[in-house]
């Protein structure tokens, strides 16, 4: 069965790889990105079955009236993904005020306002499913990506909470958490700080030299293509995830975290009982 999907953040990366697969299986694609001229050569392929859309995620008045034109033309959109994104990288003390704001304008408040935009209409038409691009990086952290992972930390928040108030009108949420990926994401879509010669010696200083060649490249194990084809998968699934971890790197790093907080929760016990007031049983309401 034909499906309609609108995506964001489509002229490079996942949301191009997205766009290229669901074509190629003749779905039907709502595609925005900020050069449209990147999608030309799809459009001259599939023909109507690409519908274009100029989008800066971060003017949410704009982003709101191309989704609103989106399921107005296209009628019905079975799948909403939120892809468009950047990485930001250095200390927290070499990024710009500007740098900041973009960052979280992005990454967070672009699919913050997404998912309100597009929550009537899904509501509407008695469901569908959000699929956000989030990252490994919205359970673990590194140095020198701090504003990234405020960005990834806070989606997964929302997400969590949102999926909750959605369930009921039948529309599904999926958080995607994939780990680094043979895609242009660290040599095209990345930002860096000015950099201070304070930190040139640790974690931002060796990042500068991976970015610039100076350094080896990263491990990049994800493949873009099966990743996609991951996500597609769970999209067409009724009963989708709420989270899709994907790639052996984001396993074991997320393995590691949650269990490394799990035990320093547990060790952190009777310390968490002794505060409670003084009529609450122990072992009580909070086990």
């Amino acid at each position: 069965m034909t499906r309609t999907w609108f995506i964001t953040g489509t002229s490079s990366g996942f949301g191009r790889e997205l766009t290229e697969q669901l074509l190629e299986r003749g779905d039907r694609v709502a595609a925005t990105a900020r050069r449209l001229e990147t999608l030309d050569d799809l459009a001259a392929r599939y023909g109507d079955r690409l519908w274009r859309a100029r989008l800066d995620v971060t003017d949410t008045a704009a982003l709101r009236a191309v989704v609103d034109r989106a399921f107005d033309e296209l009628e019905r959109i079975d799948v909403v993904v939120s892809n468009a994104g950047y990485g930001l990288f250095g200390a927290a003390e070499e990024l710009s005020d500007e740098q900041i704001d973009a960052q979280i304008a992005t990454n967070l408040t672009g699919s913050i306002q997404l998912a309100r935009a597009v929550t009537p209409h899904l509501r509407e038409q008695g469901g569908g499913r959000i699929v956000q691009i989030a990252s490994i990086g919205g359970q673990v952290t590194f140095p020198a990506m701090s504003l990234y992972h405020a960005t990834k930390w806070g989606i997964e928040g929302f997400w969590e909470s949102a999926a909750a108030e959605l369930a009921p009108f039948g529309i599904g949420v999926t958080l995607v958490e994939p780990g680094i990926a043979r895609t242009n994401f660290v040599a095209g879509a990345a930002v860096f700080g000015d950099a201070l010669p304070e930190y040139a010696d640790g974690p931002s200083g060796e990042l500068r030299g991976v970015h610039s060649g100076a350094l080896p490249p990263l491990p990049m194990p994800g493949d873009p293509r099966k990743i996609v084809a991951a996500i597609i998968a769970a999209a067409d699934r009724a009963d989708g995830p709420l989270r899709l971890t994907l790639g052996s790197d984001a396993y074991a790093y997320g393995t590691a975290a949650l269990r490394g907080r799990l035990d320093a929760l547990e060790a952190s016990r009777e310390l968490a009982h002794s505060t409670d007031a003084d009529d609450v049983l122990v072992d009580g309401p909070v086990g």
